[in-house]
């Protein structure tokens, strides 16, 4: 049962995830921690696992569909992102060791996505002006301060990637979301590599695997399909509602906790 009602949020995560740039890790993350099943560090991995493969599928339709993309501005941000990635796994794990309070870490976790989405989401109303930056100092800042908050919080990176990116760079949401899936794809790379040469998986139900990774890769393909035929108008329209929903499932789950 446990692993359909999976299957369930994680491909409607995933499409969702994939016209929004988001990865759906921002949404998997906040339910599956609502739905209590698995500890933090189990539903970390699996919500990691998940945006990997849906970023994958995502960047696969992106690319086949041809948009001219800023490959200088991909390298630098990817790699950089690789290096966040890292480092953000390993506060996560040393927090979890540090602490010994699932429900702390958790907690945490709450409170810094709560932020990001709130700053995600008064960019888009308030249409702050771009800074219009083009440098690879600059590159490598985004990627390596999305990636760090990316594995930190098992989100995948979320609306503050567009965000951040839009408001740096100076781009539109929809090329935003197809930068964002690729910064998504090489942060959670980094973390899944990191956990392997780590902790491993072996203290993960890794059979749960099997209904996660084609959820994902589902909706992700399906994600970028609409993500194609939506208008930017409708692309930000649905970022901006998905941000709400999440803000309300994190603060219902930090309550939860603290109650």
């Amino acid at each position: 049962m446990i692993e359909i009602l999976y299957f369930l949020v994680i491909i409607a995560a995933s499409a969702i995830g994939a016209i929004a740039g988001m990865g759906g890790g921002v949404i998997i993350k906040p339910i599956l921690d609502f739905i209590g099943y698995h500890p933090v560090i189990s539903v970390s991995f699996y919500s990691t696992v998940a945006v990997f493969a849906m970023s994958i599928a995502s960047t696969i339709r992106q690319i086949k569909s041809g948009p001219n993309f800023r490959w200088q501005m991909i390298f630098w941000i990817s790699l950089s992102a690789v290096v966040g990635g890292v480092l953000g796994n390993i506060v996560f794990e040393e927090l979890l060791l540090r602490l010994r309070n699932d429900g702390l870490v958790t907690e945490i976790q709450i409170v810094i996505t709560v932020i990001s989405l709130g700053f995600a989401f008064l960019y888009m109303n308030f249409n702050w002006k771009s800074w219009a930056l083009n440098h690879a100092f600059y590159y490598v800042i985004c990627g390596f301060s999305l990636g760090f908050l990316a594995s930190l919080l098992s989100i995948g990176g979320g609306p503050i990637n567009v965000a951040l990116m839009m408001l740096m760079f100076g781009i539109n949401i929809k090329e935003a979301t197809i930068y964002s899936i690729c910064t998504i794809f090489f942060s959670q790379l980094a973390k899944l590599v990191t956990i392997g040469l780590g902790s491993g998986f072996s203290e993960h139900d890794l059979s749960i695997l099997w209904f996660i990774v084609p959820a994902a890769i589902l909706g992700g393909t399906i994600g970028a399909k609409l993500s194609q035929q939506l208008t930017s108008e409708k692309v930000k329209l649905t970022f901006q509602w998905v941000i709400l929903l999440v803000i309300g499932i994190n603060v219902f789950n930090f309550i939860s906790s603290v109650g």
